[in-house]
């Protein structure tokens, strides 16, 4: 077993490409520490499938990781989204609240048509979040304009993560007095990101949280291949080289971040 113990803010374990080995993965997950892991939603109709069935329950027995659920509709799936479906959410969220612990993943993303629409729809989310004390999982790409606009128009109230964070130490400090932590993942594990890098080495350890985004997002020296939940070590031990805090007093903090945001 670990010396430490870890929490995966974003892992799409209920993936398929996860299902011929997700006992296995989750097994090893937590004979490493990873204890919690939090499942994003990316449609309604996913959203529903991880809360109403028990195949990720199936998977968790014999051992003790946790798995803890959000409910929303990314902006990459925007074609498949309705109107309704943020009504149907808050639905799911109440016959699941002992379940869920944020709204998410939403957000903007640059490299989808229909901006406006994509805002709209983040608007709601926020809206949704406020409604029930939650935080937000926000997903951006080449959008951080968008995502102030749309904190403008509603203001979250009960902050969130700042998923696959890779902006600028100006734009995070902005995220994080609205009460967001910054997740980080595999991008600095790669030798180009090193803006990303700087920008999370200078930020307060109080605001950091750890992400694999698996199955996405590998690490480097993993290009082209299925990330998981190990990578989280991979990640957590990269960030330890940027900061100048001792490597427990950087596990523990990261932990209780995690805990924290997403009030467990």
């Amino acid at each position: 077993m670990s010396e430490y113990q870890f929490f995966d803010s974003h892992c799409h374990i209920d993936f398929s490409e996860f299902d011929g080995n997700r006992d296995l993965l989750l097994q090893q997950a937590f004979s490493l520490g990873i204890n919690k892991i939090v499942v994003p939603g990316i449609s309604l109709a996913q959203s529903k499938r991880v809360l109403e069935s028990n195949f990720l329950v199936d998977s968790l027995s014999g051992f003790e990781t946790q798995l803890y659920y959000a409910v929303g509709l990314h902006p990459y799936f925007l074609s498949e989204h309705k109107t309704h479906h943020i009504e149907a959410l808050e639905a799911l969220y109440l016959l699941n609240s002992d379940k869920v612990v944020a709204i998410g993943e939403c957000g903007v993303d640059g490299s989808i048509t229909d901006i406006e629409l994509q805002k709209s729809l983040f608007i709601a989310h926020i809206a949704l979040a406020n409604k029930f004390a939650l935080p937000l999982i926000v997903h951006h790409r080449q959008s951080h304009n968008f995502i102030a606009q749309a904190f403008k128009q509603t203001p979250p109230k009960f902050g969130g993560v700042i998923h696959a964070f890779s902006g600028s130490l100006q734009q995070a400090k902005a995220y994080i007095k609205m009460g967001f932590k910054i997740g980080v993942g595999g991008v600095i594990t790669y030798e180009r990101a090193k803006k990303t890098q700087v920008t999370i080495s200078q930020l307060p350890l109080e605001s950091l949280l750890l992400e694999t985004d698996a199955p996405s997002m590998p690490i480097s020296g993993m290009q082209g291949e299925i990330n998981t939940p190990i990578a989280l070590i991979s990640i957590f031990e990269q960030l330890a080289l940027l900061r100048n805090e001792n490597k427990e007093v950087i596990a523990k903090q990261l932990y209780k971040n995690s805990l924290d945001i997403f009030s467990i």
